[in-house]
């Protein structure tokens, strides 16, 4: 993990979707922060908000409050020649290649657009930008000359790949960047994305709802449950330690874990916030008499980690 300034920093960010009886807080003040060169999972259920966080932090959506740094520098109210360098900091990988390419451009188009757009060199050496990312993303010269309905799905993604690092960021937002893929497709891309790493030193927010995937990319993880982060720490300490009952479910309805049914049963009971106490209460199998009341923040424990729980802040011993 690389010291010193984080390269995005969310303090306390509220995103809110919809007007009137329809508002959602889709994001409810979730605070994180993430170094150069480190990846931090962000992991929870379709729903949860991961995806809305995720292009607020890549100024595709607008906070309804808190903020979002980058560099230092917060990315609210920028004009927009600060939007411009701000592309240049941070890019995001979707979950669906096809639909993120423009089918009437060629590959090479593509991953030369940002680019043109950027006004980045002349022609020559933008081609000569486009071979070397086509190159290091594991595709050819002549497939820089096909269209994306051309390749497969892998292929297609590496594009994506190579297009987001044309103009050369530090962080990139990976959401559900490999879950659209077959399994051992997925497990190129995250190759790639691994060696892509450490070459250039990116910092990757990466997004699923499959925690094997988080732990397997992840320095750090973070769990979301509706719109608020109820677990951090270190990716081994919440993978074999986890303190809060979601996170312990997330885990135990994996292939191959114990406790599967009880665990499905639990993650697919209906979600709901109890005013003024524990937004997971609901269906949770361990609540107290405090879970009805007072709805707990991220509080320090053991090992690294940071739990939203009142009982799992308790010591296991």
């Amino acid at each position: 993990m690389a010291e010193g300034r984080p390269i995005l920093d969310v303090r306390d960010l509220v995103r809110v979707m919809g007007t009137g009886d329809d508002a959602t807080r889709a994001v409810d003040g979730v605070t994180l922060a993430l170094n150069p060169g480190e990846t931090l999972g962000l992991v929870g259920e379709s729903g949860c908000g991961k995806s809305t966080l995720a292009r607020c932090v890549a100024g595709l959506l607008e906070p309804t409050g808190g903020a979002v740094l980058l560099d230092g520098q917060p990315v609210a109210g920028m004009g927009a020649a600060a939007r411009r360098a701000r592309a240049r900091t941070v890019q995001m990988i979707f979950q669906d290649p096809f639909g993120a390419l423009n089918p009437r451009l060629t590959v090479a188009r593509i991953v030369e657009e940002p680019l043109t757009v950027h006004r980045i060199g002349d022609a020559a050496s933008r081609r000569a930008r486009v071979a070397d990312l086509l190159e290091r993303v594991g595709l050819t010269a002549a497939q820089g000359r096909r269209y994306p309905h051309e390749l497969s799905g892998g292929q297609r993604q590496r594009v994506a790949i190579a297009r987001a690092l044309a103009l050369e960021p530090r962080l990139i937002v990976c959401d559900e960047a490999v879950s659209a893929l077959d399994v051992s497709i997925q497990a190129q891309v995250l190759n790639l994305l691994a060696d892509l790493q450490a070459q250039m030193g990116l910092a990757y927010l990466f997004i699923s709802h499959d925690l094997s995937v988080i732990r397997h990319v992840s320095d750090r993880i973070a769990v979301m449950y509706l719109g608020r982060i109820v677990e951090t720490g270190p990716s081994d300490a919440v993978w074999s330690a986890p303190r809060h009952p979601y996170t312990r479910a997330l885990i135990a309805a994996l292939p191959g874990a114990g406790g599967l049914d009880t665990a499905r049963r639990l993650v697919r009971q209906p979600a709901g916030v109890a005013p003024g106490g524990c937004r997971f209460r609901p269906r949770c199998p361990v609540a107290v008499g405090r879970c009805a009341t007072e709805e707990p923040g991220l509080m320090p424990v053991s090992g690294g980690q940071a739990v939203a729980c009142w009982v799992g802040v308790q010591d296991p011993a």
